[in-house]
């Protein structure tokens, strides 16, 4: 049910490397308060989004289709549940591959699809093959429809946010004093150790680890607060230590295809929060 009643905002994507899992083991780093503008410039599933609720709010992404999907939500909320709605009575092996084989012009239609995919899919991955097709199979999730939805209270916390499809420094370099960003790169933890930058140079390259470093670092000295997550790797470590906090958390991993094959990693925390801020 589409409501506007007050209630805590839950994501309506599951997203890989997604941090509800951290705002519900470290909810402390997401209790700043803070007088400027929320910045977060890999918004994915927007989970620390939805936990912090900022008054003022600039949200990035460099893939098009999700941050239309947010536009949509802003926009429309009341269409989108309904059109989901239909999606849910319709939800078979047949449809899910007819449809995702669809290619809709529509900005609406392209977000209902990509929501729809999303949910029925397998882990709700998002991967795209080199002419741009999604192209991930069906999982075993039938719900297209959750009791969790809330697209009118969504709508609501995203009508002060500005969306934009961008690199990251575009967003991290307009931040000041007063500011709150928080940033969580694409990367993966189960390569932490060997093969870890082989590997995620695929999801977010070396040289963009470095010049997202390079754009924290900077925003810090223009008086923003910074909270970054990222792979507790020695390299990656290196580029923040000398400037910022770094604490180490343990993480589920979840995209496997058995569960039995998933397991715990490190992540780091990279901050320059004094303990008293985040109480």
């Amino acid at each position: 049910m589409v409501s506007s009643q007050k209630k805590q905002l839950q994501p309506f994507l599951k997203w890989a490397g997604g941090k509800r899992w951290l705002i519900q083991s470290h909810p402390e780093f997401f209790r700043y308060r803070f007088s400027g503008k929320y910045i977060e410039p890999f918004l994915g599933g927007g989970a620390a989004f939805a936990a912090v609720e900022p008054k003022r709010a600039l949200l990035s992404d460099t893939n098009e289709e999700l941050i239309n999907l947010y536009f949509q939500i802003r926009q429309h909320p009341h269409e989108l549940q309904k059109r989901l709605e239909v999606l849910h009575s319709q939800h078979s092996r047949l449809f899910y591959y007819q449809y995702r084989g669809q290619s809709p012009g529509a900005k609406m239609d392209k977000a209902v699809r990509m929501l729809y995919l999303n949910r029925t899919c397998f882990n709700g991955i998002y991967r795209v093959n080199r002419q741009g097709r999604f192209n991930v199979p069906m999982g075993t999730k039938t719900a297209v429809v959750l009791p969790s939805d809330d697209f009118v209270l969504w709508a609501e916390l995203l009508a002060n946010a500005e969306l934009k499809v961008c690199d990251f420094e575009e967003p991290i370099h307009k931040a000041g004093k007063g500011d709150f960003i928080f940033a969580d790169p694409p990367y993966t933890v189960s390569h932490n150790n060997n093969g870890f930058l082989k590997y995620n140079e695929v999801l977010f390259s070396w040289e963009d680890q470095v010049r997202l470093s390079i754009a924290l670092i900077s925003a810090a000295k223009r008086g923003a607060v910074v909270v970054a997550t990222n792979a507790n790797h020695p390299q990656v470590v290196d580029l923040y230590s000398s400037f910022f906090s770094i604490e180490t958390v343990t993480r589920p991993s979840t995209i496997a295809a058995k569960s039995n094959h998933r397991g715990r990693y490190e992540e780091v925390i990279i901050h320059n929060l004094a303990l008293e801020d985040k109480l």
